[in-house]
C-alpha cells in the first residue's frame, strides 16, 4: 500500500485556514495554479471536494470543517517534533519566521527596537507584524500567529498571558501651541480646542469623554484618523489636540532629529490605566525558540516602559 504524501497536510492546513486557493497559495509561497493542482490531489486523497463555490466565494464542505481543527493540530505537532530541543537550540543560527499580531501603536513604538534586537541576536529570524483589526483568539488557536499583543480581552481560558507594561493616554500639541506653554492643562483649557483621535472603526467617545462629562464638559472632535502616527502628523500641522499612548510618546523621544517634535502633557482628567500584555497558545509553551521570542519582547518593552 502506497504511503500518503504527508506534505499534503501542510497544504490542506493552509487551504482550510484560508478558505481559498489564492489565500493558501500566498501563505505557502506558491502560484495559484500550483495550489489548484494540490487541491485536486487533496480531493482525490480525501474523496471530498473540500472547497466548493458559493456565489463569488469558496466555502468549506462539512468534511473540510470536520478536518480543519484536526489538521491544524497534526501540523503543529509535526512542526514541534522537527524543531530542535532546548539543549540544541542556537539562536544565532535559528532560521524561522515569527508572526506577531499587534496594533499600529505597538508597532510604531516598539517595532524598530524589536527588529534591531532580533537582528543582533538571531540574524536569520524574521519578524512579521500582522494587523489587529479585532480582538479574537482565533489567530492564536489556529496557529496563524505566534504572539498577540494588546489589552487582554475574552481570549479563552487556555491562552497564556504575560503583562508587558502599563500604559496611559497623554495629550499632544505642536510646539508653539497655546497649551504647550501651560505647566498644567486644566479641563476647560483642554476642551477649548478641537481634537484629533485615532480609531480604525471611526469611534470617537472613550474614557476621556466620560471623565469630561462627569465635569459637565465635552471636547469637540474635529477629525478621526486611522493611526497614532496620523494623529501626530495632523496635530503637528494644526492647532488640534491629539490623544496618544505614553508608549508612543516615549518612542518619539528616542528618535534623534525627530521631524515631528511635539509637546506632550498629562491629561487634565483621570482615566483608567491600560495593561498591555503578550498572549500565546499553550502549544508553544515548551518551544525554546518561542520562549526566546517572549523574553525578547518582554525585555524590549520593559526597557522603555516599566510595569
Amino acid at each position: 500500500m502506497a504511503e500518503p504524501d504527508l506534505n499534503l497536510l501542510i497544504a490542506l492546513d493552509a487551504l482550510l485556514a484560508e478558505g481559498s486557493v489564492a489565500g493558501a497559495a500566498r501563505r505557502l509561497g506558491l502560484s495559484a495554479s500550483a495550489m489548484s493542482r494540490t487541491l485536486t490531489r487533496l480531493r482525490t486523497a480525501t474523496n471530498d471536494a473540500l472547497l466548493v463555490r458559493a456565489g463569488r466565494h469558496m466555502v468549506l464542505t462539512p468534511r473540510a470543517e470536520e478536518l480543519r481543527e484536526r489538521t491544524r493540530t497534526v501540523v503543529q505537532d509535526a512542526r514541534t517534533v522537527l524543531r530542535p530541543s532546548e539543549t540544541e537550540l542556537d539562536i544565532a543560527t535559528l532560521q524561522r519566521e515569527f508572526t506577531i499580531r499587534a496594533n499600529d501603536g505597538f508597532v510604531e513604538a516598539f517595532g524598530a527596537l524589536l527588529i534591531a534586537e532580533t537582528t543582533k541576536e538571531a540574524p536569520w529570524v524574521r519578524l512579521r507584524f500582522a494587523p489587529k483589526a479585532e480582538k479574537t483568539s482565533t489567530y492564536l488557536r489556529e496557529g496563524l500567529v505566534d504572539l498577540e499583543i494588546g489589552v487582554v480581552a475574552d481570549m479563552g481560558p487556555e491562552v497564556r498571558v504575560q503583562a508587558l507594561f502599563r500604559d496611559r493616554f497623554m495629550g499632544i500639541v505642536r510646539k508653539g501651541h497655546p497649551l504647550a506653554k501651560k505647566k498644567i492643562v486644566t479641563p476647560k483649557q483642554y476642551v477649548a480646542f478641537g481634537h484629533v483621535v485615532a480609531s480604525r472603526k471611526g469611534r470617537t467617545a472613550g474614557p476621556v469623554d466620560e471623565a469630561l462629562a462627569s465635569l459637565g464638559l465635552e471636547r469637540s472632535i474635529i477629525a478621526v484618523v486611522p493611526s497614532f502616527q496620523a494623529v501626530l502628523t495632523v496635530a503637528q500641522a494644526s492647532d488640534l489636540v491629539g490623544l496618544v499612548p505614553a508608549s508612543f510618546v516615549a518612542d518619539q523621544s528616542h528618535r534623534e532629529g525627530n521631524a515631528y517634535a511635539m509637546h506632550a502633557f498629562e491629561l487634565p482628567v483621570k482615566t483608567p490605566g491600560i495593561t498591555v500584555s503578550q498572549m500565546w497558545h499553550p502549544r508553544l509553551d515548551g518551544d525554546p525558540a518561542h520562549r526566546w521570542l517572549r523574553q525578547l519582547v518582554l525585555t524590549a518593552c520593559r526597557s522603555r516602559i516599566p510595569l
